[in-house]
């Protein structure tokens, strides 16, 4: 953040800059990054201050052999009509690009300089004319630690006016000189004495002085100076006030720059539009911008009802301005902090922007960018929304990247539905969305699709897939696999047979995971014909099979009582290195189970044995239901048995079905070796639990709309029905 040194009264003409102790000898620093080479030629109503931080726009230490001192100074007009300090003090709080927006920056050297002071009426009659090199003499006071040093200097230089002590004292705060500036002040205690108090130093030189201590950072000096104040007799002021509250905001304690203000009006003083600033900027420094803005409102009530002019000559009507845009940018500094601090501000954030509209204040655009750009946490999503939609109704120019981050956040926090309507204004509204937009748009939609694939939730895939297509989005083939997959684990055959068809017609090119979908779609549907056909054109085309795709078709020959083209789908899995698994196993005794061919079903499980191909739970349940309902009591007795000795954990259904079958059947078992029936599984609704955890996911509405087959079809058939 950017600092500022401050001339406290209009007799001091100008700030030096900082001085610097390189290469040996008394060095002023330059600045490199330049705005403008304006020269001062009428000081008469403007003060002047030094701008210096350790920023990005800092300055630098360069030294200069011959022309030593180089000068940045910004300029303020009228200091009688308007608050010299309150400006100083709100642009020492903005941020870095922010300064210099409402000032005039102007680089001059040290005799450009000179030749304004020259010319300064209040120097007084009988200096006029007289030239004062004060670059020289400050450097012939630099290195001074007495007031014998300070006298062995200036025993030859006469009486000097007031302003170039002021300078050279303030000159030496700049550059931590601050014994330099104390001994000074201390001569001119002497002279006080010896001249009758003709020379001497007053509560202007003081002020010079606590600004020297403040500049200089030596804080614990503040006492000494204001105890000297108080000895000669002199009473502190509103500057005198200000700078100790500058002071004490500096040192970090914020709360004590507050009671001095508090102090100062108990003294009947008048806080100048510094003294509210720089309470401002204590607040903002507590990172308390709710007090910051109770504490502003307070000022613009007294503002409006013509109390701040009644005792003060500050311009209130261009200071309250400034006021006003200070307290929007500590808000917007405080938010930014929040936004960015570990935890959830949000809340709090949201909080200061209504009490801001309460107060009226309004930030600009660009702070409301700037603040989405903040918002970085799946935490953060309501402030995002809340932002653009401010930015939206403020104006219809917004960044795109800005609305791209807002897409980016909603999707962070899984408000994939937000994030469309985000993308949908861009279509309506503009800007027209870009690359970006569209690849996260669509990333959105895969997540949201990837979930209706592993719950079944077809008809959502399905709204998913028409709604990417109304927004101008074109499904590739992972979208449409989505949706077939959900359609086959639902079971809807005739919604997967349209999709594919849609797919084709998009000019999209299916995949094995495409066709292995349909497949298993027409195997559960029983269209095993169809599923023929989809598979000799799958392999007509050279889609290669997986292991999945083959299982299918094992399934589906199964079922259709071809088990000869069972066997090929084994000895071609096994050529083809896919090999089977207890999977595909699984499928053709499931598939001999529903067919009541037990005897088949029981071979196919010594074949999965020969394979070495464990068998699993699932395999020992299919196949003992299957024996068990052909009335073969003993064998599945016995495979029960075999599967406890493998470890495997059978259902209760199978301990049901082994002990009715030898029951109904006369079998001669002993069922209390089949140990104690397991316990039932509870039934649950999966279909309706997968499609409340979508929609929850999905932050859509759990009852919406009921779903239209034709939502199925494509705009083409619908226009041929």
């Amino acid at each position: 953040m950017q600092s500022l040194g401050v001339s406290p009264c209009k007799n001091c003409l100008f700030g030096l800059p900082k001085l610097d102790t390189e290469l040996g000898g008394a060095c002023f620093p330059t600045i490199r990054r330049r705005k403008s080479r304006e020269i001062v030629n009428d000081t008469k109503n403007c003060s002047l201050l030094m701008l210096y931080g350790n920023s990005r726009d800092a300055m630098l230490g360069t030294c200069h052999r011959r022309s030593k001192f180089t000068y940045k100074f910004v300029l303020y007009s009228e200091p009688t009509k308007g608050s010299f300090c309150s400006s100083l003090t709100a642009t020492w709080a903005l941020e870095p690009h922010e300064i210099g927006s409402n000032t005039n920056i102007v680089e001059s050297n040290f005799d450009d300089v000179l030749s304004g002071f020259e010319n300064e009426e209040e120097v007084g009659e009988e200096e006029k004319g007289k030239k004062f090199d004060v670059r020289e003499l400050a450097g012939s006071l630099y290195s001074v630690k007495t007031a014998d040093d300070v006298e062995e200097v200036l025993k030859e230089k006469g009486e000097l006016p007031p302003q170039v002590y002021c300078t050279i004292i303030r000159a030496f705060g700049w550059d931590k000189k601050i014994q330099a500036a104390f001994a000074l002040v201390e001569w001119l205690k002497r002279k006080k004495k010896e001249t009758g108090g003709a020379i001497g130093p007053n509560l202007f030189i003081y002020n010079g002085l606590l600004t020297a201590v403040k500049q200089s950072e030596q804080y614990d000096e503040t006492d000494k100076v204001l105890n000297e104040i108080y000895q000669e007799g002199l009473a502190p002021n509103v500057v005198t006030y200000n700078i100790l509250m500058v002071i004490y905001v500096q040192q970090g304690k914020p709360s004590k720059a507050l009671d001095i203000l508090q102090e100062m009006r108990g003294k009947g003083l008048t806080p100048s539009s510094a003294s509210y600033s720089t309470a401002l900027l204590a607040y903002r420094r507590m990172e308390d911008a709710h007090g910051a803005l109770k504490f502003f409102v307070e000022i613009k009530e007294q503002y409006m009802n013509g109390e701040l002019r009644k005792h003060s000559p500050d311009d209130w009507d261009t200071e309250f301005l400034k006021l006003e845009d200070f307290i929007i940018r500590i808000c917007y500094q405080v938010m930014r902090r929040w936004l960015v601090r570990d935890g959830n501000m949000s809340t709090e954030v949201l909080r200061l922007l209504a009490d801001m509209d309460k107060a009226g204040l309004k930030p600009g655009q660009a702070d409301y960018q700037r603040l989405v750009w903040a918002c970085t946490s799946e935490k953060h999503y309501i402030v995002a929304k809340e932002l653009y939609n401010r930015i939206r109704e403020g104006s219809s120019d917004i960044s795109l990247s800005v609305c791209n981050h807002v897409i980016w956040v909603m999707g962070k926090a899984k408000k994939w539905w937000a994030a469309l309507e985000i993308y949908e204004d861009l279509l309506d509204k503009g800007p027209n969305p870009n690359t970006m937009s569209y690849e996260l748009i669509v990333s959105h939609f895969n997540i949201l699709l990837t979930a209706a694939r592993r719950r079944g939730i077809w008809r959502w895939g399905i709204r998913l897939l028409n709604k990417m297509e109304d927004k101008g989005l074109k499904p590739g083939s992972k979208q449409w696999n989505a949706v077939l997959v959900a359609c086959s684990k639902a079971s809807e055959t005739s919604a997967a047979v349209q999709i594919f068809r849609r797919m084709v017609e998009q000019g999209e090119k299916p995949t094995i995971i495409s066709y292995g979908a349909l497949l298993s779609a027409l195997e559960k549907g029983k269209l095993y014909d169809e599923a023929i056909r989809v598979w000799d054109h799958m392999l007509k085309i050279g889609v290669k099979p997986n292991a999945y795709a083959y299982t299918i078709m094992a399934s589906v020959f199964t079922g259709h009582g071809k088990f000869r083209m069972v066997d090929a789908i084994i000895q071609e899995m096994v050529s083809s290195g896919v090999g089977p698994t207890v999977v595909t196993y699984n499928a053709i005794i499931s598939g001999c189970a529903r067919n009541g061919t037990s005897s088949a079903a029981y071979e196919w499980f010594h074949r999965m044995k020969v394979q070495n191909v464990m068998p699993n739970e699932i395999t020992y349940e299919m196949l003992i239901e299957a024996l068990s309902k052909d009335g073969k009591p003993r064998i599945a007795y016995e495979l029960y048995l075999r599967a406890q000795n493998e470890g495997l954990s059978l259902s209760a259904k199978a301990y049901d079905a082994v002990v009715h079958s030898s029951q109904a059947y006369g079998a001669t078992t002993d069922t209390s070796l089949l140990g104690p029936r397991p316990e039932d599984k509870k039934k649950r609704v999966q279909i309706r639990k997968n499609l409340t955890e979508f929609c929850n996911m999905a932050d859509v509405p759990r009852r919406s709309k009921p779903f239209d087959r034709e939502e199925i079809y494509t705009t083409q058939l619908k226009k041929h029905q």
